[in-house]
């Protein structure tokens, strides 16, 4: 049976690089000084959803809430073979915690995508670690939830049968679609891009870009928004009001969860010895970890 399949995706900065420094005085991160990278995770969901659709046929849409430059991480979508994408961005998204994103993208989920089959996402983003946000919007939502799933057994009838990997044990689940699931790094190798696709959506555009891509190719929006629409090159863009969102539940005034303190931590070694890289080094290296009962 052809699916309907949505995947929740979002940029997050690379955690790599996360100091001190990058921390704004409320708490939460300032994103711009940091690389933005596709969650891995949410990766692993897409490349689930992708290949879902090649045995069940169907479609896959990848929506993302974020700021305007979260729209790249939707290019690179389309360049592994989503059929379309989806950019919620408002100034009063902004600060949201996972009561308020999950409330977000629920709100678009029925407002605009329905009805939908499957609803997958990545287990937890980098920069939160919560895995809050996909059993919320199961809840939200109002379906069932599927969490650790690693492999898609059976689509049939109405029902999905799950493999889910719980690090110490394994178990096999079933529930009826619609349905949504988490998907861990376990599930799968996500795909590269595709050389072709590459090429076809370097040129797709979200709300943001149409006006100073217009000004540079000397034509109206109109007439630019009309010839990426014909050629599948626009992105969707929504903001609070295209998805109904009642204004008390996004951004900050929805977010109740709170950053008391962020404590930025140095490891420094202490009475540290260096061993030359000869063999009287080595010889003086085991003796003292023997005499320091490290080894022995």
């Amino acid at each position: 049976m052809p699916l309907r399949i949505i995947v929740l995706a979002k940029q997050v900065p690379d955690t790599k690089n996360v100091s001190g420094e990058v921390m704004k005085p409320d708490g939460t991160v300032n994103r711009s000084a940091l690389e933005a990278i596709f969650n891995p995770e949410d990766l692993n969901a897409l490349e689930m959803g992708l290949d879902l659709r090649e045995r069940c046929g169907g479609e896959v849409i990848v929506v993302t809430m974020g700021p305007p430059r979260a729209a790249d991480i939707l290019k690179d979508s389309l360049c592994r073979g989503a059929d379309r994408v989806i950019l919620l961005s408002d100034r009063r998204f902004a600060a949201s915690d996972t009561l308020a994103t999950s409330y977000t993208l629920a709100q678009a989920i029925q407002t605009h995508l329905s009805p939908y089959d499957l609803v997958l996402c990545g287990r937890q983003a980098i920069d939160g670690d919560t895995a809050q946000v996909g059993p919320q919007v199961a809840e939200k939502l109002g379906i069932p939830q599927v969490t650790y799933a690693d492999r898609v057994l059976a689509v049939e009838n109405g029902r999905v049968r799950v493999h889910r990997d719980l690090g110490r044990a394994e178990e096999v689940v079933e529930t009826t679609l619609p349905a949504l699931m988490t998907v861990p790094k376990s599930a799968n190798s996500p795909r590269w891009p595709n050389a072709r696709l590459l090429l076809k959506y370097r040129h797709a555009l979200s709300a943001f870009e149409l006006e100073k891509a217009a000004q540079t190719q000397g034509i109206s929006l109109d007439e630019l928004t009309a010839r990426l629409r014909s050629r599948n090159l626009l992105i969707e863009t929504w903001g609070a009001e295209d998805i109904g969102a009642d204004l008390s539940r996004i951004g900050i005034s929805g977010s109740p969860t709170k950053v008391k303190k962020v404590d930025n931590v140095v490891l420094a070694g202490r009475n540290l010895r260096m061993f030359d890289p000869s063999e009287d080094g080595v010889r003086e290296l085991v003796h003292e970890l023997v005499e320091e009962r490290t080894f022995g």
